[in-house]
């Protein structure tokens, strides 16, 4: 029996796989999106994810589960599927495909913030006035990010762009407000999830007449984004969650990830990572650090 030392230490190395799947993820999207366009992307990405998550079901003995569910239960995981992976990654996607991917990557970290906006009109919280301050430093680092540090001639580089990666943290957050009173078992979740939003996906493909073969390195992009962000990560992060003494052991470990993409996306894609974007940064942690401590 493993005690809680041994516990732990297995929570921050599975927590520590997670944090390093998610950094590669920027600049694994940007590179495959030259050789594949979002939907055909998104779709090999999504079945691969599917495969991979069935896989495990099967491997660990879950699969019966999906035999216990109700109809509310699969229409709910509909919903969920359109909401991610469908709608989210197909708007993330566009956003990297027209933005530099360290501008839409750093962006897509205001969604924590967006989910507390999101949370009081839907879950009804309540939000005190030094939330609203922390709130307001993260948005200003997207508007650094958006401006590329010419903050003071308001002169946005790619309006266009800017609005779909804050857009994406829109549905990433209702997609977890939605989850709150999910009690499925969350890999047969997740599995379901791809599933129905691989259906979507496809036909979204058939109706916009977007088939794509993909050659070899759009193929690679592909797999590698539907095994590391969409399968492996997400079952590496909830593992370790279910071995942590406690979330905060471990969810602090998450805000290493957006500074080593920026690393990747630096030698990987070739971008040279522009001053405003790690003040940018800076200033979105910054301010969902505030808003956790002043909450």
């Amino acid at each position: 029996m493993r005690t809680e030392g041994e516990k732990q230490a297995r929570a921050y190395l599975y927590a520590l796989v997670a944090v390093l799947c998610w950094s590669t993820i920027a600049s694994a999207s940007k590179i495959s999106l030259r050789y594949l366009q979002v939907l055909p992307l998104l779709f090999y990405a999504s079945i691969v994810s599917t495969g991979f998550l069935f896989v495990y079901l099967l491997s660990s003995r879950r699969l019966p589960l999906l035999k216990t569910l109700s109809r509310t239960d699969y229409l709910r995981s509909a919903l969920l599927g359109f909401f991610n992976p469908f709608l989210y990654y197909v708007i993330l996607l566009k956003a990297y495909d027209i933005l530099r991917a360290q501008e839409a990557m750093t962006i897509n970290w205001t969604w924590p913030v967006t989910l507390v906006l999101l949370s009081i009109p839907l879950l009804r919280q309540k939000i005190k006035i030094r939330s609203i301050l922390a709130i307001i430093i993260s948005f200003f680092g997207v508007f650094v990010i958006a401006t590329r540090g010419d903050v003071l001639q308001l002169d946005f580089t790619n309006p266009g762009g800017v609005v779909l990666a804050l857009a994406s943290t829109a549905i990433w957050a209702l997609f977890w407000i939605c989850n709150v009173r999910d009690r499925i078992d969350e890999a047969v979740r997740l599995f379901l999830n791809f599933v129905f939003g691989s259906i979507f996906i496809l036909f979204c493909i058939l109706a916009l007449g977007e088939i794509a073969v993909p050659n070899a390195k759009g193929l690679s992009g592909a797999v590698y984004i539907g095994l590391f962000e969409m399968g492996i990560a997400f079952l590496a992060w909830l593992r370790a969650l279910k071995l942590s003494k406690t979330t905060a052991h471990v969810a602090n470990l998450i805000y290493l990830s957006p500074f080593l993409s920026l690393v990747v996306i630096a030698l990987a894609v070739g971008e040279k990572i522009s001053a405003s974007t790690v003040i940018g940064l800076i200033l979105i942690i910054g301010g969902i650090i505030l808003q956790k401590i002043w909450s």
